[in-house]
């Protein structure tokens, strides 16, 4: 009988442990690109796309738009990291720079990655970067700081009613991710944008 009930134990764990993996993989692999799409097809989590080619574009003076800047770290991340000014006002066509800085206080070369959100959600297709730090990783050397460059430019079609846009990054931690080799390969602290 003893020897029945530890053969179910067995089963039930082994079938527990490949469902713990299986959700791993859909978590980690699959979701995802699903989250990525499914906020590119409906605006949300104010996701701002890729670098932005900047064709010839005229500004329209008659109108403003504060954007404000945000930084916020991950809770493992140890940088400090904040923008530059907390907001400007531009109009709808303008290519503007502007700086967010970060510093290493750790004892350790690191490599941080950016990840961008923009609410309104609605005015995330409005919003084009040209230049960003968050197009690449950033390395940095134990004790070393950096600033960051940004430029963008709010599209010339961004809603009436939009009159205020909030841009916020999130800085992660992706030492581990990347490697030692690769952290050795991007020659630390030499690499990171300024406008």
């Amino acid at each position: 009988m003893a020897n029945e009930v530890d053969k179910a134990n067995a089963k039930l764990s082994a079938k527990l442990i490949a469902l713990g993996f299986a959700m791993f993989g859909f978590a980690i692999f699959v979701m995802p690109p699903l989250y990525d799409a499914f906020c590119e097809i409906t605006g949300l989590n104010g996701k701002t796309g890729d670098q932005y080619q900047a064709k010839e574009i005229t500004v329209d003076l008659s109108r403003e738009i504060t954007v404000q800047f945000v930084a916020t770290n991950n809770e493992a991340m140890p940088w400090l990291f904040k923008p530059g000014v907390q907001s400007i006002k531009v109009h709808p066509g303008q290519a503007v720079d502007v700086i967010y800085h970060a510093v290493n206080p750790t004892g350790k070369d690191m490599v941080a990655q950016a990840v961008p959100s923009l609410v309104p959600f609605k005015a995330a297709q409005y919003f084009h970067k040209t230049e960003c730090f968050c197009f690449n990783n950033q390395p940095l050397k134990a004790g070393e700081s950096a600033e960051l460059g940004l430029q963008f430019i709010v599209d010339l079609d961004v809603p009436k009613q939009v009159n205020t846009i909030t841009l916020s990054y999130t800085l992660f931690d992706i030492t581990d991710a990347v490697g030692a080799q690769q952290l050795a390969n991007s020659g630390v602290g030499t690499t990171l944008t300024t406008p």
